[in-house]
């Protein structure tokens, strides 16, 4: 028995290859799914079957390209009612490759059709060697049940029983291998780690300390970092079937007059993915600043609006390749086009463009500390805002932005910080789109701020391999 680890950063998903001699299945497979087919191939094994340990919320899934492209079935759970063809998967039943054999546990919370698929390796033992939880136990965490918020209380209800009467009762030495890791908003409190046991969990995941069921299911239904708005849509398309990748458009390369012209239609938005500070110096108007070095796939997902073709700004076009494949990942499938020659291509066309004025930790500081009025809007998450934040400071998540820049005076002068100052000209971006012009933002965000001194350094800053999130149920 071999099992195969691959991980995406910044969505933090963990996929595996389970293969024997011959055959081989992979589990929660990614949208873009050569990495499995060059693998099998210089394994020598053929991919046989594709498990889901559930319908992904925050990625969309590789399982119908990776079963037009190899013939393997689809194993999924019947609570699923997936459209597509499949193998229903109930409570106590097993697949066999080979000497493996997968148990099949069912295991609601984190969503309602969650299953854990238990691998004994016969040809050693008839103990459980692992098992593939999914999103329902994490290395540090368990899965969070709000993605369904009209039935989180039942769910967190069904996650009880299923970690506590099902996944902990498996050996101690029993491997655990999770679905994420830290930086998935998945769970809240994840660890970077990729694998633990069973034995390590009960010991030292602090979610799973709270034994007693309705500390637990408050624990994981109140204070809880927000669900981005494609979770329910991503689910929604992975139970449906995702479309091919084959079948999408294809990016084209479009020089300044034909980028423009599609801007023209008005029906494009534009994805400027270069570094925040090349965008803060020219930028097509309106455009929306994802910088590809943060988090784009989570924000693109969460803000890029559904109903508009795609235009890519990128330094390079390699860039604007990744960051195609990172759009598709979160179910973003109309990109169209990408600015050929780049942003120096526009501007020689002598095309308008908008800049931003940046600002370093100590100027801030200087204003926050003169007579020079403003309004600072903090784009953080809550739980980052109130672990450290600057005096008068206002929270409005950079997603909030969308709908709660109508709080905001367009003759004010408003300054935007973050963590880092991605979000925040995230942020920016947002408001410009609304006819703000009085913008400024700080380079190097409340990192920078901590770090000149001036507030105690956050959280996120002392570990950043850890969760982006903290509990006050620690």
């Amino acid at each position: 028995m071999l099992i195969k680890h691959y991980f995406i950063n910044k969505i933090a998903h963990s996929s595996y290859i389970l293969a024997g001699s011959d055959i081989c299945a992979v589990i929660d497979p990614q949208r873009d799914i050569d990495i499995y087919i060059d693998e099998a191939r210089a394994l020598g094994v053929e991919i046989t079957h594709i498990l889901q340990t559930h319908m992904h919320a925050d990625f969309i899934s590789g399982h119908m390209d990776l079963a037009e492209k190899t013939g393997a079935k689809i194993y999924v759970a019947k609570l699923a009612k997936c459209t597509f063809d499949h193998v229903a998967l109930i409570e106590g039943d097993t697949i066999d490759i080979e000497d493996i054999v997968i148990k099949v546990l069912e295991t609601p919370g984190h969503s309602p059709d969650h299953l854990c698929f238990v691998v004994v390796d016969t040809s050693r033992g008839e103990d459980p060697v692992c098992t593939f939880v999914g999103d329902t136990l994490f290395v540090g965490d368990v899965g969070r049940p709000d993605i369904f918020p009209d039935i989180a209380e039942e769910l967190a209800d069904k996650l009880y029983y299923s970690l506590f009467d099902k996944i902990l009762k498996l050996p101690d030495f029993c491997e655990v291998l999770p679905a994420h890791g830290a930086g998935s908003l998945c769970g809240r409190a994840m660890g970077a780690k990729w694998r633990s046991t069973i034995g390590y969990e009960k010991k030292y995941n602090s979610a799973l300390q709270v034994t007693d069921k309705a500390a637990f299911i408050e624990s994981l239904t109140d204070y809880m970092p927000p669900a981005p708005d494609h979770f329910t849509r991503c689910n929604e398309i992975n139970r449906k079937g995702p479309t091919l990748v084959s079948q999408l458009p294809r990016m084209k390369n479009l020089k300044a007059e034909s980028f423009k012209e599609m801007i023209d239609k008005g029906n494009a938005a534009v994805v400027d993915t270069r570094s925040y500070l090349a965008f803060s110096s020219q930028h097509i108007p309106g455009s929306w600043c994802l910088d590809i070095n943060g988090n784009l796939p989570t924000f693109a997902g969460w803000v890029l609006p559904l109903d508009k073709d795609l235009l890519v700004v990128s330094d390079s076009f390699n860039e604007a390749e990744e960051t195609n494949v990172w759009l598709r990942r979160v179910g973003q499938d109309r990109v169209m086009g990408f600015l050929d020659g780049g942003m120096a291509g526009w501007v020689t066309k002598g095309y308008k463009t908008n800049y931003v004025t940046q600002i370093s930790a100590e100027d801030l500081h200087d204003m926050v500390t003169g007579s020079e009025k403003f309004v600072l809007i903090d784009v953080r998450a809550t739980n980052e805002f109130e672990d450290s934040h600057i005096d008068k400071a206002i929270n409005i998540p950079v997603a909030d932005l969308r709908e709660r820049y109508a709080e905001l005076h367009k003759e004010d002068k408003i300054i935007m910080i973050c963590s880092s100052g991605n979000r925040s000209s995230l942020g920016v971006s947002i408001l410009s789109q609304h006819g703000f012009k009085n913008l400024t933002n700080v380079a190097g965000g409340m990192t920078g701020y901590s770090a000149a001194g001036y507030t105690k350094r956050c959280n996120v800053c002392q570990n950043p391999h850890g969760s982006r999130f903290f509990t006050k149920f620690k």
